[in-house]
């Protein structure tokens, strides 16, 4: 094993945990900056102003007002690092209990969308690349071009109004059945609830890894051993399987986990749209809410998935690229 590999994985760890320290220190300074007051925004201003001040002053207290902000981060960062994220100010329970939760629901639709999405890109891609210039390719390359550039949330209003408002074959919003105990909830009910919301983030997360895959299979069908390949009378499926399979796919690995991020920020707005109690939903109303500890704990574990997203795709490319580990240097 190269003595580099283990160099590379440390970089990217240590360069991944700066970068969610430094997301933190954002985080807690756009909170402090908000115009927004945490108790006119929950109490309200009516029962704000019919309290006397003791109550204010105990509320003031609850909420952390007056605390210093550099106190406020450090206290935060503290317990953070003991494994204590504090208590929701919304919800009235622990922010870990919160989290777990919320992010359940939200890692059940992320991981059917990156899959479906991977699959589809890669498929599409492939056979883009291989077809270069017919009709197949140019009908790809256009789906591609049309879905990169349209909002997740405007293709999930779209979804919502076809198949939950006019054909009704799936519900308009929420992750379970209403009315129904959480005991009596199955499986095949949270699936058919995740169905429009996972079918949206999966539509937007083709065309990146398609058009990606499409110019690196370009690349490969004009290199000298496929030219080679195609003189020996190969063709096709069989050409692939034997000459391009192992080099497509590894380029489309890595960018498909390098594609969680995308799949993270689309969440946010498609599960807003059909009411999904997701980890994206957690953070508008944290944010509108004014509830620090869980909107710190939200972006942390967000930018968790995202850093560590990204820190898979740099450590493959270096597994396979020598001149990764180089750092580009050549000898």
């Amino acid at each position: 094993m190269d003595r580099r590999i283990p160099v590379l994985i440390g970089k990217n760890i240590v360069r991944a945990m700066l970068l969610v320290f430094a997301v933190s220190i954002v985080t807690f300074w756009l909170m402090k900056a908000s115009p927004m007051d945490p108790l006119q925004t929950n109490v309200g201003q009516a029962a704000l102003g019919s309290m006397s001040r003791e109550q204010i002053e105990k509320l003031e207290e609850y909420w952390g007002v007056n605390t210093p902000p550099a106190e406020q981060y450090l206290s935060w960062a503290k317990d953070f690092v003991r494994g204590d994220m504090g208590t929701s100010l919304l919800y009235r329970q622990p922010v870990a209990k919160v989290i777990g939760a919320k992010l359940a629901n939200s890692l059940f639709l992320m991981m059917f969308a990156w899959l479906v999405s991977g699959l589809l890109g890669v498929v599409l891609g492939v056979i883009a690349g291989m077809n270069r210039g017919k009709w197949i390719d140019k009908l790809i390359k256009g789906y591609c071009l049309v879905i990169s550039s349209t909002p997740a949330f405007w293709l999930a209003l779209l979804l919502l109004m076809i198949f939950g408002v006019g054909l009704r074959w799936f519900p308009i919003g929420l992750s379970v059945p209403i009315g129904v105990e959480a005991g009596g909830v199955t499986f095949l009910d949270r699936v058919y609830h995740a169905v429009l919301p996972a079918l949206t983030l999966s539509i937007t997360g083709v065309s990146n890894i398609a058009l990606h895959t499409r110019e690196k299979m370009i690349d490969i069908c004009g290199s000298d051993y496929m030219l080679f390949a195609r003189m020996r009378g190969e063709t096709g499926w069989r050409l692939f399987k034997n000459y391009g399979f192992r080099n497509v796919l590894l380029p489309a690995i890595t960018l498909h986990f390098a594609a969680i991020s995308e799949i993270f920020g689309g969440s946010v707005l498609v599960e807003q749209v059909f009411s999904y109690p997701g980890l994206g939903q957690a953070a508008v109303a944290a944010g509108l809410g004014s509830d620090m500890p869980l909107l710190m704990a939200v972006t942390i574990v967000s930018a968790l998935f995202v850093f560590g997203g990204n820190m898979i795709a740099n450590i493959l490319y270096g597994v396979v690229d020598p001149r990764i580990r180089r750092g580009g240097a050549s000898k």
